[in-house]
């Protein structure tokens, strides 16, 4: 009798402790209430009543954008800050244009898995595994390349023109983190000794970076 209740024990917390109940969407949609104050792993609901087309629609993504800054890149993302009607469904997109010489700096993603399609001209694109090896290839108009979910990758623009991509992601919010701003305009500041000893640089040229990297008001 102990021993069928010692299994029943074990497969009672295999079964329960290892699922999880109702994964799936328990309604059609869930069109994000961006104006709610209420905190979650995401967004409530809208009432059902006040949901129309255009939490479905979003047209920020038709036309290319300029990239007037610093790195020569501008993202345009297509989450569910911008449609609503993304909420629970576990999915988003962006686009982002590039000048010539443009670069996309070294970022991760750490909810999502990234897939660019190229729309117009060629990139150099590559990710960085755990142990620090570097995956790149030169891509081109209607090719696509993966960046696994969490891992730093980067995108530069090596044509003359132009180029741009349509990115997708397994996340209907992925967020970002450009690792140089992350780590130079973190706020509070991150101590100069920490990224002068991790960059083996000294404290002057950290604060010309943080300098640099401050974000504008």
């Amino acid at each position: 009798m102990e021993a069928f209740r010692s299994l029943f024990l074990i497969t009672f917390a295999l079964v329960f402790g290892s699922s999880h109940a109702d994964p799936d969407l328990l309604q059609d949609i869930c069109v994000a209430d961006l104006s709610s104050g209420v905190k979650m792993n995401g967004f409530p609901c809208k009432n059902p009543s006040t949901i129309g087309a255009d939490d479905f629609f979003f047209a920020g993504i038709a036309q290319p954008s300029i990239p007037n800054n610093t790195v020569g890149s501008l993202v345009t993302a297509a989450n569910v800050e911008k449609i609503p009607g993304l909420n629970t469904l576990g999915v988003s997109m962006s686009r982002i244009d590039y000048a010539p010489g443009g670069v996309n700096p070294p970022h991760t993603h750490p909810r999502a898995t990234e897939m660019v399609f190229v729309l117009e001209g060629e990139l150099e694109v590559g990710f960085l595994t755990t142990s620090n090896k570097l995956i790149s290839k030169v891509i081109k108009k209607g090719e696509i390349f993966v960046f696994p979910k969490g891992l730093v990758h980067f995108q530069k623009n090596i044509g003359w023109t132009p180029a741009a991509v349509v990115t997708a992601f397994n996340s209907q919010f992925p967020g970002t983190q450009s690792i140089a701003a992350t780590l130079f305009a973190a706020s509070p500041t991150i101590l100069n000794d920490v990224l002068s000893k991790a960059f083996q640089i000294n404290t002057s040229e950290v604060e010309k970076i943080k300098l640099k990297l401050k974000p504008k008001k």
